[in-house]
């Protein structure tokens, strides 16, 4: 029996070809953990329609970063740096909930390896039922198909995880030396959307995301920041502002320089590569914001994998 420990990394996943578009957003418009249509048994039927109509825009924007999403190859990069940090003792998988390497996949891995203890960590930082909370039910689901009776230790968020925090400021001050004149800059932190029902039913993703700014503000300090909400989709009430709304708002106070901080994304994938890079870039244009960046995504960065070391060891422990 090995004693080895195998680290699972949880993450969204997206399509790795043009041709994986269509079936990558039907398993997520299928998840009634992240949208619930209509009775259970129609929204196969329902997801399919949307699907549909969404597939083709969806692919032109994947044809524009490359044909594909790299969050699989960033993920696997996480992987292999955890894997170096935490030691001999440990073996790092990747699992997505929506495109492969699927929960099974990394479970029949971990299996054939012969290792009976799990640490699953989700690479959202902030928890939501829509994202931590649909990866773990699908590993939970998952787990029932193997044959090996796994020791599972969960980690389903890190907000305010000291490196974390650390991993960010870190990034944010690094794209403030970029600007000319630090004063003039607006901070603007921009996270995933979710519905407001989410949140009048208790998520605690809204609060989540407030404690990370507080605590990120709290060593950034002399910098205006703002908070909005991205990737809306369907006619519910969404978190607001929204990020457009935002940038507008900012634009009319004749600010002019924003820095944007991809709060809920750990790794680049489509709403930074091409939502915030290239949608958002262009509007903010429109507007007259004559400097408009992004800070760094965390990807690999070596304080954010000292952060997943620790959170795993706190988790063993």
């Amino acid at each position: 029996m090995s004693e080895k420990t195998a680290v699972i990394l949880l993450q969204m996943g997206g399509p790795d070809s043009l041709e994986s578009v269509e079936p990558f957003l039907y398993n997520l418009f299928s998840d009634r953990d992240i949208i619930k249509i209509g009775p259970a048994f129609l929204q196969p039927f329902i997801a399919k329609k949307i699907v549909k109509k969404r597939a083709p825009k969806s692919a032109d924007n994947y044809r524009q970063i490359g044909g594909k999403s790299p969050l699989r190859e960033l993920t696997e990069q996480q992987a292999a740096a955890l894997e170096s940090e935490l030691g001999e003792s440990y073996r790092c998988f990747v699992a997505m909930r929506y495109w492969h390497p699927f929960a099974p996949e990394a479970l029949a891995a971990i299996e054939k390896q012969g290792i009976k203890k799990i640490v699953a960590v989700s690479l959202y930082p902030h928890y939501s039922r829509a994202t931590s909370g649909s990866s773990f039910n699908d590993l939970e689901r998952s787990l029932k198909s193997c044959s090996t009776a796994f020791k599972v230790h969960s980690v389903r968020q890190f907000f305010n995880q000291p490196l974390y925090i650390k991993a960010l400021v870190e990034k944010i001050k690094q794209s403030l030396a970029t600007f000319t004149d630090r004063s003039k800059v607006q901070l603007f932190f921009s996270a995933h959307s979710l519905p407001q029902s989410f949140i009048a039913d208790g998520d605690p993703y809204l609060d989540h995301i407030q404690a990370t700014v507080r605590l990120v503000m709290a060593q950034i300090g002399d910098v205006s920041h703002h908070l909005a909400f991205q990737s809306r989709a369907g006619p519910v009430k969404w978190l607001e502002p929204s990020t457009g709304d935002k940038l507008k708002e900012l634009a009319a106070a004749g600010h002019t320089d924003i820095l944007m901080v991809p709060l809920s994304f750990v790794s680049d994938h489509i709403e930074t590569l091409h939502e915030i890079d290239i949608e958002y870039r262009e509007v903010a244009e429109h507007l007259g914001i004559t400097t408009f960046r992004r800070m760094e995504s965390l990807n690999s960065s070596p304080l954010f994998i000292q952060c997943l070391a620790e959170l795993v060891r706190g988790a063993v422990a």
